[in-house]
Formats: structure tokens, sequence, C-alpha cells
């Protein structure tokens, strides 16, 4: 739909990032070609975010000030730019900041951009108020290939921040009543797995019905939202359906110098979670054990002499770090099931090679549960009490 169909309707013109995109070279292709519209997984924002991190703690003085003040403004105006919001009533000073926020996107290469959208795996919700505050609202939408691609999706003029938006023109959505399930029909829905009857009548029921296999709500609006994919569900030894998705972004919104993060707690009394650090990337783009970025400004700020994973698993004060972004998250669930207690750092972060991710950054959970089934097993965790 993406890359060929709409480009053929519309006459546009499809460039596609080089295989050493995340290596450095999307922003060089970006600046030359400066799309339009332009799609990335959350994977690619997240790249783009920490670069400007890492450029933003270099400046300093009345430069940082002024664009602290261009930043602020242009959160405001997108947060009222929302379906149902209030628009207008900024200052005239807004044309300042425009003016500042313009040059920011020239040098991303987003100057001409009317639309830029993100899909295919959830994306923090920190992430997308950042680049609101730089004028760059990212649309998120939701799809799958048994729909064709888009189903539900935010645009100019009809958008909340968090939100996969609302159904494409002459689509229906509904969420289960008993399940919680995200259903949806139209005339974009696939006939079916090829010579797979079975797994197709799995899939859409009789009325037309695509059961999509993720836990969601549909807000005032019709705005849906993804809690969860049912088959991620933790079921506790309490019986709560737990979504680890949402206690999983918590977590890294809370500590920064997260890389990764995996909830557990399957029939048991209390939730746990393993956890990675952000560390730098080798030439093929996997994961070492030098921290990097967020993990290693982190290490500084609270004076823990620690450099590599190794060094940081040893020192009290990363103890003391995670506990109290644990802490931090935990105060703000809605139920103490959904609580965290303890966790363990696993050294080495998850990737695609590694098997731990798709190519779309989303947790392959059984692998991980496979791969560090010792140390969930082990005292640590859960020990004595973990159940098979």
């Amino acid at each position: 739909m993406l890359d060929i169909y709409l480009p053929v309707l519309t006459g546009a013109c499809v460039y596609f990032a080089l295989p050493d995109a995340l290596k450095g070279t999307l922003a060089l292709q970006l600046q030359a070609i400066r799309p339009t519209l332009f799609f990335g997984v959350p994977r690619v924002w997240e790249k783009i975010y920490e670069k400007m991190m890492e450029i933003a703690k270099k400046i300093k003085g009345p430069v940082k000030k002024v664009s602290g003040w261009a930043k602020g403004l242009g959160y405001e105006r997108n947060e009222r730019a929302q379906y149902g919001h209030q628009e207008g009533g900024l200052p005239l000073s807004w044309i300042m900041a425009h003016l500042v926020l313009k040059k920011i996107h020239k040098k991303l290469g987003l100057n001409k951009c009317r639309g830029c959208f993100t899909g295919a795996a959830p994306i923090s919700i920190g992430i997308l108020k950042y680049f609101m505050s730089i004028d760059i609202p990212i649309y998120e939408l939701f799809g799958q290939s048994e729909c064709t691609g888009p189903h539900t999706m935010n645009a100019p003029g009809y958008w909340k921040v968090g939100t996969c938006g609302k159904g494409l023109e002459g689509t229906e959505t509904r969420i289960h009543p008993q399940t919680g399930e995200l259903q949806y029909r139209g005339r974009h829905i696939f006939m079916g797995y090829l010579k797979n009857e079975v797994e197709t009548k799995k899939t859409i029921d009789p009325e037309g019905w695509l059961c999509s296999g993720d836990k969601a709500k549909l807000d005032e609006d019709g705005f849906m939202s993804i809690t969860g994919r049912i088959k991620e569900l933790i079921i506790t030894a309490g019986g709560e359906n737990i979504p680890p998705t949402l206690i999983e972004d918590n977590m890294k919104d809370k500590m920064k110098a997260l890389s990764n993060c995996m909830c557990l707690g399957e029939k048991q009394k209390f939730l746990t979670m393993l956890v990675t650090l952000k560390t730098e990337p080798d030439k093929e783009m996997e994961p070492t054990m030098v921290l990097n970025g967020d993990s290693l400004d982190s290490s500084i700020e609270m004076g823990s002499a620690a450099k590599t994973v190794q060094e940081a698993k040893a020192c009290p004060k990363w103890k003391a770090f995670i506990n109290a972004g644990m802490k931090a998250a935990n105060a703000t669930t809605t139920s103490n099931a959904q609580k965290v207690q303890k966790w363990y750092m696993v050294e080495k972060d998850f990737s695609v090679g590694g098997g731990e991710l798709t190519p779309t950054m989303k947790l392959k959970r059984p692998v991980v549960t496979k791969q560090y089934m010792d140390i969930i097993k082990g005292p640590e965790l859960y020990g004595d009490q973990f159940s098979e």
C-alpha cells in the first residue's frame, strides 16, 4: 500500500532508506531528499531522538535558553492542535519560535515534510512529546498484513498523541466486551490464509469481523489505543490479567538509561523484570558492553565510575538508581498487581541479531524467556517460587 499502490495512485516518488540507515546514513538521505511524507518504525524515531539529545547536551548559554523557550511554545501549539482541543491563543512570539524550530527541521531534512508517521511497534509517549515540542507531530497508525496495511491512523486535523488514531473511512471498529480484543471489518480485510481454512476461521468470524489478537480501548471520540497483546498478557497467581507492554514502557520512561525491559510474573505472586542498558553498538550495529548515551550520562550524574554493563551491575549506585526508577514507575500504576518488585540486569542488550527482537524491534518474549530461564528461576527473581 505504502510502497507501491499509493505512489502509483498519487504520482509520488518513493525513497527507501539504505541498509546502514541506523548507522548514520539516514540523516544524510533525509537532507538530500527532503521528503513531504516520512514513515519510520519507532526505532528510527528513537535513533533520531537519541542523536538530538546528544547535540542538546552540548548547547550552552543563551542558545540553550532560546531553544528551550521555542520548544515550550512548540509543545503548547501541538498540545492544543489535538482533536477536540481548542486551537489558537498562542502569543505573537510563536512567530519567532517557529523560525527557531524551522532551523531544526532543516537540519533534520524534514523542513518540507507535511506528515511524519510511525507504526509496526509501540513507541514511547516521551519521544512523541519531544517531537511535538520541536513542532514535528508524529502520527501513529495501526494495521496488520491481514487488513492490507492500515486500519486506524492519526493525521493532521484529527490526531491524539498516544493513540493509533481513528478507523479509516468505510471501516468498522469494536472492542469485544468480554475479552477486550480489538476487532474490525471492512473491504480492506483479507480473504484468508492460503490453504489454511482452520486459521482463517479463527481470525475472521462469520460476520466478517477480523480478530486482531490485540487488547485495545476506544475513547469517546473513537480514537483507538493498543493496551497489549492477548497472547502476551501475564496472568498472575491471583488471577489478575496484566498487560506487560504498558509497564515496560513506563519503566523506560522513568529510566532513560534502560534500552529494553521485559516484565515477568506468569502464575507468580508478584511481577519482576529483566532490564538492559543502552550501550555502544559495534560495526554491525550489535550491542557491546560499553555504556553509551543516556546510560553513560546517568552513570556520570549518579556519581558512578561504571563505564560498562558489568561495572554497572556491580555498582551500588546503579542498584539504587534502578530501585528508585522502579518505585517511581510503580507509583503511577492503577493497581498493586501491576507493581514490579524485583529486577535483574542482563549484561547484553536485546537485539535483532541476538534473536530477542523482531526486525521492527518487537520483543520476542518466548525467546527471551527460554534464553534467560536460569536467571528467571534463580534467586534474584523467583527462585523456588517459580512455577512452570
